[in-house]
Parts: structure tokens; sequence; C-alpha cells
């Protein structure tokens, strides 16, 4: 059955009351508060029918109704408008990303401002290497028979090793292989630097092989190394404050959930394969079992254009949706722009 307007109202009516504040809501609060010009009696009929379709539900007998993760959908979806951030806010958030020069800091800065203007808690996944490109390679030539392998990757992350180098292999062979390896893949993503390619340079670098091997090496070896899903956390106690938590065992859990970084970086990772820019998902929609009395946000953040990580905030599942999307979507914006200027190609 589809939801006539005046089901739409009630249904919004209920989830922004329950949303502030977290008692079930009755058909007398709201006629009283909510002006939609219809009797007590008559919202309580439709309330009832909202129960049947599953948009609402009642936590016991002679309560108020509560929103069902169905009702959550239908108010996201169709229902809500999308708060507007306040001068005020959009000044904290740009001042705080003005003078981060470092990939730690900009993740570190965003976790914490997060977390204080949502009022729940922040999870970011660090930027994924693999998702990244080669910015720069470079072989410098140091004393006889020595030389050090610079990496850099359009994420900011900077690798180096040392290696030994033959005595036939000269500091112009060196920096033949550097050009030949730029040309060919500076710019791709790791998964993208195929035998073909690889290939292409030993044509170019003829006699230096063992060099070039040695340095393909070391990049996949140095991604190896950092590949370690990071996941960073901010806010966890802002959940405790709210009346859902009040509950030992569920403010338990809760703390539980978030020392889970496993199955945190699982969660958020599976944003990757999914062609949005921000998801919500809400309650039993989480596959996970142990996320589906709550709700995540999350929104990816890009260098150039192309994801490399992920940001969300957890909260109950009713989470003030219209805020929280704003605040995630302008600091996204924020993380592009800083993340493209400080670690992405120069066109």
């Amino acid at each position: 059955m589809k939801l006539d307007e005046r089901k739409q109202l009630i249904l919004k009516a209920i989830i922004d009351d329950y949303i502030f504040t977290a008692e079930p809501v009755g058909s007398r609060t709201i006629a009283r508060k909510y002006n939609l010009g219809i009797s007590p009696a008559t919202i309580r009929n439709e309330m009832a029918d909202l129960e049947e379709m599953g948009y609402l539900e009642q936590p016991y007998t002679s309560a108020g109704r509560i929103p069902s993760d169905k009702g959550y959908r239908f108010y996201v979806d169709s229902l809500m408008k999308v708060k507007r951030l306040s001068k005020e806010e959009i000044k904290n958030i740009s001042e705080v990303f003005k003078k981060i020069t470092e990939i730690e800091d900009v993740i570190e800065e965003t976790v914490k401002i997060l977390s204080q203007m949502t009022s729940y808690a922040s999870v970011i996944l660090g930027p994924q290497l693999r998702k990244s490109a080669l910015k720069h390679l470079q072989i410098v030539p140091l004393e006889k028979g020595k030389a050090l392998v610079v990496i850099v990757t359009n994420t900011g992350m900077v690798e180096h090793r040392f290696i030994k180098v033959p005595e036939n292999v000269s500091d112009s062979d060196l920096n033949r292989i550097s050009n030949a390896m730029n040309a060919k893949i500076q710019g791709l993503t790791i998964d993208k630097i195929t035998p073909a390619l690889l290939r292409e340079i030993q044509k170019e670098v003829f006699g230096c092989d063992d060099i070039l091997n040695l340095a393909m090496n070391i990049l996949f070896q140095s991604l190896d190394d950092h590949s370690e899903n990071k996941v960073y956390l901010g806010g966890a106690t802002n959940l405790l404050n709210l009346p859902e938590f009040k509950d030992i065992d569920k403010a338990k859990n809760f703390l539980a959930l978030l020392e889970e970084k496993e199955l945190l970086c699982s969660i958020l990772t599976e944003s990757f394969f999914l062609d949005k820019d921000l998801i919500v998902t809400i309650g039993s929609e989480n596959k996970h079992e142990k996320v589906q009395d709550y709700s995540l946000i999350t929104a990816t953040y890009k260098v150039n254009g192309r994801t490399v990580g992920i940001i969300g905030v957890i909260g109950p599942t009713r989470m003030e949706y219209s805020k929280v999307i704003s605040i995630v979507n302008f600091i996204t914006v924020n993380m592009n722009k800083i993340f493209t200027e400080l670690f992405g190609e120069q066109n």
C-alpha cells in the first residue's frame, strides 16, 4: 500500500519527535505539537495503519509508537530535508582544515571534529594504498655500489629502501630506470601495473633487469607493508550520554563493538564497492549482526576524484540524520580538497 500524504505527514512528525525526545510518540502528542489539522482519533487510526504496514512499532502495550527501520528508511529517502549548516559551523570546519599539511593530521582532526559536531561516534578508514596511484619513484645513486629507492604515492605515503648496485650499473643507468618506470606507471593505481607494462619498461632499460626487478619488488613490498587498514575512532563516549545507552549492557556492547577494528574495517571497506559518495545504512540493513542496533552514515574521500578512504558516523537508529548527513557532506568536501592539494597530481 502506498503512503498517502496524510500518512507521510504523520510518519514524519512521529520520527521527528522521537529523534528529539527518545520517547514513544502518541496520537495526542502529534495532534498537540504538529498542528496537522486532524483529530487524535484520526491520527491514532493512521498510526495503527502505519504499524500494520511496518513503518512503526509499539514497544509495549498502551505505549505510543516508535519508528521501525523501514520507517526510518522511508523518512531518509522521501521525507527528510537535509539540514543546512550555520555560518558558524561552516567556519569551524573550514578553520580546522586551513593549516593541516600532514596526512595523519588530516585524519585525526577530521575524526575529532566529526564526533564533536554530530555528538555521535566517528570512524575513519585511512587511505587505502591499493586504491591510490604511484606519484613518483626515484632511484638515487649514493656511494659506489649503493643507491636509495624512493617511492611516493598520491596519498602522501613516502617509502625509501637502500639497495646494492652492481659495478656495471652507472648513475645514468639508475636515472634511466627511474625515468622509464615513471613514464609507464606514474599516475596508475597499483593494481593497474601489469606484466605487459613491466615488459615495456624492460625493453627500455635493457641490460638493467636486476635493478629494475629490485625496484619493482621494493615498490610492491612497501605497499604490502603499509596495506594494513588503519581505523581511526573518535567520540566513543558521546553515545553513552544518549538515553539508549543508559542500560549498562548496551553501553558495554557498543564500546566492545568499537574495539573490533577488523569488523569496523570490513564494514567501511564495503563502501569502496558501491558507486555512491554517501550511504545511509539503518539498523537491520547492516549485514553484520553486531551493528544491527545502530545506523551508519559513510562517505568516501578522494584524491583527484579517486576514492582512497571512508569516513563514517555511528549512532542509534534514532539518529539526527538530516544534521549528520549535512556535516558529513561538508567535511568530505573539505577532505577531498585538502587531500588533492597535498597529494594530488599537478595538472
